[in-house]
């Protein structure tokens, strides 16, 4: 345990070292006795609030003593699974240094990646899932989870324009799944159903040749699904986003003529809202009309920046999403809430089921005494289903749909200040293209680059060389976090994800200065 440590825990309940040789025959449920159940779960709580107190001290490390190599964490972890178990206290000690050596993704300078943050509502609603341990898949089992999803989803569906009210809460359909890819393969096989039902038994035969359209700049779980559920990926074409990296109507068009020329049939179009790597949002509204001429399903992948439905000041980056087919919604990323939480919405009620149903009769017994189409577990791909609606609705009741409209707003802000402050230090940084919502990119220029033709091939490739090796040195020190990549023709340039409530303007000066000090003699 921490040095220092005088073997009690500071919520003063009892003495940990109670638990040296108590192992886990002594917890519920193999004894009726709580006694030990109860200092084991204090010891854990008070540990995890440490935590959270230190990674909230925003001067304090992202990693403590910096990442260190695969070699040094096997010496820190007794990895191998033994014989025989150790007790209580060791297992105490091995959580808490799972603590003192983890990345700390909620810290307010982790701005690595698209989800970030420990949210206390979300965190609450995930320590009694994990208490009760139920299955999402049949009412019967989980009866107030599967009334708490059908109910926020179809008010999801409501920021889509696809339902009116309660009395429409049937109207289209949906379900939570693990992660925004899971989400984005919901959505092609629905697509690939709602097109070709007949593959589901019969696979594609009789010279079918299904094809798939998306923007160069798509999540790469949407071509994966293609090469998942037998389509190929030969058979997703890309469409070249312009500078802004948004995708046009026209481009889209032009793709499916030259498909139908080459006799395919393309069945799905993929675009995206709020893409990865530059955030931007493809023209819903314009490829909606060519969508629908053609008679193809529209999915439009907002994992990243569907929550901008939630504010009005951004609602209008999804204009013409009402006209959309299917919808990925991650509330893992822009709503705070936990991982992992990810909703795929389509306009089109039973889709999923009878692209999925299965009706295994120890499951989903039709003469049940309750309303069938309850037991969500038949539409799935999974069988047994984490409760992810938890967290996500008390967090919702929490906040409100006004505070979540704040908080977009508050995120936004913070964005806008970081690229404010990035164009004021030049010729250090320079910009990558103005964002579009959150995501801030840009180049560090260090003095030794700052006289050089930056047209030349020289220039790019040595400006390449320095995004890496400034996240070398910042994780080594272990200060902050910050992610880089190069796209298309752009060398590796980093990447600014504004999305955790306790990231403050302080922060991003702090965290830019540090870029700075880190880069300035490369």
């Amino acid at each position: 345990m921490s040095e220092g440590n005088d073997k009690k825990n500071s919520l003063n309940y009892t003495d940990i070292d109670d638990l040296n040789e108590q192992t886990y025959k002594h917890l519920a449920p193999y004894t009726s006795d709580m006694k030990t159940t109860k200092t084991f779960l204090y010891a854990t709580l008070d540990m995890i609030l440490r935590y959270i107190a230190e990674m909230n001290e925003h001067d304090s490390p992202v990693i403590k003593n910096g990442l260190r190599t695969p070699d040094e964490y096997r010496q820190m972890f007794a990895f191998k699974i033994d014989d025989k178990g150790i007790d209580l206290y060791d297992i105490l000690a091995n959580c808490e240094r799972v603590l003192e050596t983890t990345v700390r993704s909620g810290h307010p300078r982790f701005i690595n990646q698209l989800s970030q943050g420990v949210d206390m509502i979300s965190l609450v609603g995930e320590i009694i899932t994990s208490s009760i341990n139920a299955n999402m898949f049949t009412y019967e089992v989980a009866p107030v989870f599967n009334l708490m999803e059908e109910s926020v989803l179809a008010h999801m569906r409501q920021y889509c324009g696809w339902s009116n009210g309660s009395a429409s809460a049937k109207k289209g359909d949906g379900v939570l799944a693990p992660g925004g890819a899971v989400s984005n393969l919901y959505a092609v096989l629905a697509a690939r159903h709602y097109a070709f039902p007949e593959i589901k038994v019969s696979g594609i035969r009789n010279g079918l040749r299904p094809a798939m359209i998306i923007s160069k700049h798509c999540h790469y779980s949407i071509k994966r699904a293609a090469g998942l559920l037998g389509i190929g990926t030969d058979y997703v074409y890309e469409v070249e986003p312009d500078e802004s990296g948004r995708v046009s109507a026209e481009k889209i068009e032009e793709k499916i003529i030259a498909c139908q020329q080459f006799k395919l049939t393309v069945f799905f179009v993929g675009i995206t809202a709020g893409t990865t790597v530059l955030g931007a949002f493809d023209p819903i509204e314009e490829i909606a009309l060519v969508c629908h001429k053609y008679r193809i399903w529209l999915h439009v992948d907002g994992a990243w920046g569907g929550s901008a439905l939630l504010s009005s000041k951004t609602k209008h980056l999804l204009q013409g999403i009402d006209k959309a087919d299917s919808f990925t919604w991650n509330p893992h990323k822009l709503m705070s809430v936990h991982l992992q939480c990810s909703a795929i919405l389509l306009r089109h009620a039973n889709v999923l089921m009878r692209a999925n149903q299965m009706l295994a009769p120890y499951l989903f017994q039709p003469d049940k005494h309750y309303e069938t189409s309850l037991d969500t577990g038949d539409k799935t791909i999974q069988c047994g289903r984490h409760i992810d609606i938890l967290k996500l609705w008390l967090a919702w009741k929490a906040r409100g749909n006004q505070g979540y409209a704040e908080h977009v707003e508050s995120l936004l802000e913070n964005a806008n200040f970081f690229y404010e402050t990035i164009c004021q230090r030049q010729p250090y940084f320079r910009i990558v293209m103005k964002p579009p919502f959150i995501n801030v990119c840009f180049w560090y220029v260090p003095p030794s680059l700052q006289s050089g033709d930056a047209t030349s091939m020289e220039y790019k490739e040595r400006l390449d060389k320095i995004a890496p090796q400034i996240k070398e040195r910042m994780m080594t020190n272990g200060t902050m976090m910050i992610g880089y990549q190069r796209l298309d023709d752009y060398p590796n340039f980093f990447r600014a994800i504004i999305s955790n409530p306790a990231t403050t303007k302080e922060d991003i000066i702090a965290m830019i200065d540090e870029i700075h000090e880190l880069g300035h003699d490369l």
